[in-house]
C-alpha cells in the first residue's frame, strides 16, 4: 500500500472532552506517528463560547503523537460549514487526498490503515469519489465493503479530483434535482427527507455543507466506498453539540479489526446496500418511531430536533 499516507483534518470548537477523545482514538492507530495532522480550531461565537474554545485550544497546542501537527487558530467565527470547506479545498490542493474528522467522533483502531488503504486502492477510479467509515444501519449481511450513493459525513475521505465536483451552491444543486426528477431516488425512495435539508439549506434555515457535498456526487453519479462494519461512532448526541438529536437513532458499534480493502468489481452501487437504508430510514423516519423519540427526549428534558 502506498506510504504515503492521507492527512488528517480534524474540525473542532468548544468541546474539549470531546476533542480529547477523538484524539486518543487517533492516536491508538498505528499509523497516526506516520500521518500529518491539521486542526482548524473556530473562534468563540459569543463570549459563552470563550472558555470552552480557549480550554480546547490550550489542550491542542500540547497534543503529541503524529508525525506533524499543524494548528490553524481562527481568529472570528466560521461556522462548521465554512470551516469544513476552507479546510478541505485548502490541503488538498497540496495532499491530493484528506481524511476528514469532527470534534464529535471516536475512530477505531484499525480506522487509519482502512481510510488510507482505500484512498490506494480507488484512487484512480472517477467514479468513486467519497469514502465513508460509520455504518449506522447495522443491517444483517452487508458486505464489509461496498458502493453506494450517498455520502455520509462522519469520518470520510476524498480525493482532490473528487472534490472538484464539489458545487457549494444549493439553490443550482436543488433544481437540478428537481428539473431531472431525482428527489425521490435522493431521499431513498422517500423514506428520508434530504431534498428538504438541502431546500433548507437554501432558505438559510440550515448551514449544511454535507448535504451539498452528498448532492454534488449524486448528481454527478459518482460512488461513495461505505462499510458494513462501523470504524467510527458518533459521539456528539449528548446535546453540546449545534447539531445534535437522534441519539440512538444513529448509534453504531465500533469494530475492533482490521477491515480489509478489495476492489470491488464491477463499479456499480450495490443495491442490497441500497435497500438496507430504505429499510433503515423507513423504521427509523416513521411517524410512531419519530413520535415516540420525540416523547423519550421530552421525558428526558432534551428538546432538540
Amino acid at each position: 500500500m502506498d506510504k504515503n499516507y492521507a492527512p488528517i483534518l480534524l474540525f473542532v470548537y468548544n468541546r474539549p472532552a470531546h476533542t480529547r477523545n477523538i484524539v486518543e482514538s487517533l492516536l491508538a492507530n498505528s499509523l497516526a506517528g506516520q500521518s500529518e495532522l491539521f486542526i482548524f480550531s473556530d473562534e468563540a461565537k459569543d463570549e459563552s463560547s470563550r472558555s470552552a474554545v480557549d480550554e480546547v485550544r490550550k489542550y491542542i497546542r500540547r497534543i503529541k503523537g503524529f508525525k506533524e501537527i499543524h494548528i490553524t487558530e481562527r481568529n472570528e467565527n466560521w461556522g462548521l460549514a465554512k470551516s469544513i470547506i476552507a479546510g478541505v479545498s485548502e490541503i488538498i490542493e497540496t495532499y491530493e487526498k484528506v481524511i476528514v474528522l469532527e470534534d464529535d467522533l471516536i475512530v477505531a483502531p484499525f480506522f487509519l490503515k482502512f481510510m488510507n488503504d482505500a484512498l490506494t486502492v480507488y484512487q484512480n477510479e472517477p467514479k468513486v469519489g467519497h469514502i465513508q467509515a460509520c455504518d449506522f444501519t447495522q443491517a444483517a449481511g452487508l458486505p464489509d465493503t461496498f458502493l453506494i450513493k450517498w455520502t455520509g459525513s462522519w469520518g470520510w475521505a476524498t480525493w482532490k479530483r473528487a472534490w472538484k465536483h464539489f458545487n457549494p451552491d444549493g439553490k443550482a444543486l436543488l433544481a437540478e434535482l428537481e428539473r431531472r426528477k431525482l428527489t425521490y431516488t435522493f431521499d431513498f425512495n422517500g423514506k428520508y427527507g434530504y431534498t428538504r435539508m438541502l431546500r433548507r439549506q437554501t432558505e438559510g434555515k440550515n448551514n449544511s455543507w454535507a448535504i451539498r457535498w452528498n448532492a454534488s456526487l449524486f448528481l454527478d453519479d459518482i460512488l461513495s466506498l461505505n462499510v458494513g462494519k462501523s470504524l467510527v461512532q458518533n459521539n456528539g448526541f449528548d446535546g453540546s453539540g449545534t447539531n445534535c438529536g437522534g441519539g440512538g437513532l444513529y448509534a453504531s458499534n465500533l469494530y475492533m479489526h482490521e477491515l480489509p480493502v478489495k476492489a470491488i468489481r464491477p463499479i456499480e452501487e450495490n443495491m442490497q446496500a441500497r435497500q438496507a437504508y430504505v429499510s433503515y430510514y423507513a423504521r427509523t423516519n416513521s411517524f410512531l418511531a419519530k413520535a415516540i423519540r420525540r416523547i423519550k427526549r421530552t421525558l428526558k428534558g432534551d428538546f432538540g430536533a
